[in-house]
């Protein structure tokens, strides 16, 4: 098993599980302390009219999907904050109009689309390099907003009109992150596929959430949950011959009911030690 970090593209795929672990951990968090998890689904499946349309039109598909996710994401929050249209209805619009698009486009290009079922269903041991360097950016990006605006992210996350209060820049943060799920969404695309993204979004935050209730700690854990949880699918979907991006989540998902059985048992002991005291 250790022969694979050998090949290039075996080391592309650890440094892409890397990156992407930091930025689905970041972003993840906020998505989930805002609940904004039906959103973030709705941007993926939105991106898929951008694939499509990369797709028919002979481009990449990665930057054509990310005009999509951004429009969506910034479409959404413009209907719901703007137009008083509700926010679930303002998703599902975009929702099935990405879909829809990129089934036509896909229907109406010549021959077969091999490359965006790696889209779909993710294939991380195809990462090439220019996607590393997207994802490093990325991430950079992302450490440099949330290093300046952390405090106003936390009081947005957990109580946007609370902070409007008290004169924080609500709506310049609100978009900017409705940006940034748009470009981790599209860029995690390639590693995870759309069909299965959301989970890299929520379950190792909820895992986090099983050990402590601070955002911080809970970016930090969710990163390392991640990354955990991608290495350990990506070896074991090598060996056993099964589909990567579909394994890291089965196997993130195992890492959460282990989680979840351990704090269940810790629990339960410290309250018999308890009711014996």
């Amino acid at each position: 098993m250790l022969e694979l970090f050998q090949y290039t593209f075996f080391q592309n795929a650890v440094l892409g599980a890397f990156l992407t672990s930091i930025a689905c951990g970041i972003v993840g968090t906020y998505v989930v302390t805002r609940r904004l998890v039906f959103i973030s689904g709705g941007i993926t499946h939105a991106s898929f009219g951008g694939l499509g349309l990369g797709v028919f039109l002979g481009i990449n598909p990665i930057i054509s999907g990310l005009v999509f996710a951004i429009l969506s994401a910034l479409g959404v929050e413009w209907m719901s904050k703007k137009q008083g249209v509700r926010e679930d209805s303002a998703i599902a619009v975009f929702w099935a109009l990405g879909m829809a698009i990129g089934v036509i486009f896909i229907f109406l290009t010549p021959g077969f689309a091999p490359n965006l079922s790696t889209f779909l269903f993710g294939n991380i041991l195809i990462i090439s390099q220019t996607d590393l360097l997207l994802n490093a950016i990325l991430v950079i990006l992302l450490l440099l907003f949330f290093g300046f605006f952390f405090y106003q992210i936390l009081f947005i996350a957990f109580d946007s009109e609370f902070a409007r209060s008290l004169q924080m820049p609500v709506r310049f943060i609100e978009y900017g992150m409705m940006f940034f799920i748009a470009v981790t969404i599209v860029l995690a695309s390639r590693m995870i596929g759309i069909i299965l993204l959301i989970s890299l979004l929520t379950v190792p935050q909820i895992t986090a959430s099983l050990f402590t209730c601070g955002f911080k700690k809970i970016i930090y854990l969710s990163i390392g949950i991640g990354f955990t949880g991608c290495i350990t699918g990506l070896l074991l979907s090598a060996q056993l011959n099964v589909p990567s991006g579909a394994f890291i989540i089965f196997v993130l998902v195992l890492i959460y009911l282990a989680c979840k059985l351990l704090v269940t048992i810790t629990k339960k002991k410290s309250r018999e030690r308890a009711s014996v005291s």
